[in-house]
């Protein structure tokens, strides 16, 4: 195992989603500031995670193709320039460019994933994938605490710039300390795309565009579903997701409406998930795979995320600190255990010569489970408080099942030739 490589990965991906982390939690009262309505506040949250959808199959299927390191490389400097834009987003437009934009660098994370696997055994793969679930957990400890200060002291202008500087630093780090990890990539990317350049084709419209990706997408479809295990990991991987951001949109409601928890309270309690996130995902994680298995540690993930989910709502109102942390570690726990495993397990199962395009496809899927799962959370919340937590409980439940499907599978890479046709 590689670990220089993997270390400078890592670090580059923290800087990310510290940057992330920074402006997130500002993006609601900002946009009500400009004048938003609520569905241009819904928007304005889920079009990162609309170009995410779109375009990580995009940078995984280009990192097969040219390398992970240019990919990273152009990624991180369209989400420096996305933050340059959000520093001067003093319109609803503008706003809403810059996140989409920020959601186009930052779909990288498929190119992350592919560049673990390759420097990685499969021993310790799942450990990498749980390095890059801390340095979530670390982002959204730091980040939200950086932007806090920031905006009461020096305005959302301040907010914008410090995190493209970080962002920035992350990218000159990418330039000088980051190698190519996919050996199987043309060596020189300038010349694939002098390639492309030199068949002088017209123009695509937006009609050829939007087939062509199409196409893309069931390619990769095709893929997954030519092997069970990974068409199961994949669908897993929704309903998770689905059930996890059902559950956390109606969070912040419930902890104020119900909990009548300050909004010092709730980033304690944030801080308190992200920190038993990183204590998992940074270290802990890799020993459990060695004394318990990934199939296992992912059944009991799910199991984990069912009691700290489905219970949130039927705590005391007087026990958010006491009874309601307690029900927060499970969900912490279980969290940590189901994601990265999840991932880890996709790679496993995945044809060797495809680990970008289907690790791009997953994080797709990630993707749109996020953008359908906060319009589930706030409608089920309006209908009946415990709602969201109850089907978010439910839909754990059903991932637990699959999980224990899945034991039957040895964990292999799909041999090439079985790949399907043209995909």
């Amino acid at each position: 195992m590689k670990r220089s490589p993997l270390v400078i990965l890592l670090l580059t991906v923290l800087l990310d989603l510290i940057g992330f982390g920074i402006v997130l939690p500002l993006l609601p009262t900002y946009a009500k500031d400009l004048g938003a309505s609520p569905f241009m506040i819904g928007l304005i949250a889920a079009i990162f995670s609309i170009m995410q959808f779109i375009f990580s199959p995009l940078w995984g299927k280009l990192s097969d193709k040219i390398g992970r390191r240019p990919v990273m490389l152009i990624s991180i400097f369209i989400t420096a320039l996305s933050y340059l834009f959000f520093a001067k987003a003093v319109t609803i437009p503008l706003l809403i460019f810059a996140r989409g934009l920020s959601g186009i660098g930052s779909a990288n994370i498929a190119a992350a994933q592919a560049y673990i696997t390759d420097v990685t055994d499969s021993k310790s793969r799942s450990g990498a994938m749980g390095m890059i679930g801390a340095a979530f957990g670390i982002g959204f400890i730091i980040g939200p605490l950086i932007g806090g200060l920031l905006k009461h002291n020096y305005g959302i202008e301040m907010v914008g710039y410090v995190s493209a500087a970080l962002i920035t630093v992350d990218f000159i780090l990418a330039i000088f300390l980051l190698p190519e990890s996919n050996k199987n990539a043309q060596k020189i990317a300038f010349g694939f795309l002098k390639k492309q350049s030199a068949n002088n084709e017209p123009r695509q419209s937006v009609f050829v565009f939007l087939g062509q990706k199409t196409r893309e997408y069931s390619e990769g479809l095709k893929l997954v579903f030519s092997s069970r295990p990974l068409a199961l990991l994949m669908i897993a991987n929704y309903i998770y997701t689905f059930a996890i951001v059902n559950m956390q949109v109606a969070s912040i409601l419930l902890w104020k409406e119900y909990f009548r928890a300050t909004d010092e309270q709730i980033g304690y309690l944030f801080a308190y998930v992200g920190i038993w996130s990183v204590v998992v995902q940074g270290g802990l994680i890799g020993k459990l795979i060695k004394k318990l298995g990934e199939h296992k540690l992912f059944f009991w993930g799910h199991l984990f995320t069912f009691i700290g989910v489905f219970f949130v709502p039927f705590a005391p109102q007087s026990s958010l600190f006491s009874i309601g942390l307690a029900i927060l570690f499970f969900f912490a726990i279980g969290t940590s255990l189901v994601a990265p495993i999840n991932l880890s397990m996709i790679s496993l199962y995945s044809y060797k010569q495809k680990q970008g395009q289907i690790l791009g496809l997953s994080q797709s899927v990630n993707s749109f489970a996020r953008i359908m799962g906060p319009f589930s959370g706030s409608i089920l919340y309006g209908m009946n408080f415990h709602a969201p937590y109850i089907f978010a409980g439910t839909l754990t439940i059903i991932g637990a099942i699959i999980a224990l499907s899945l034991f039957k599978y040895r964990i292999e890479a799909l041999d090439p030739s079985t790949e399907p046709a043209n995909a």
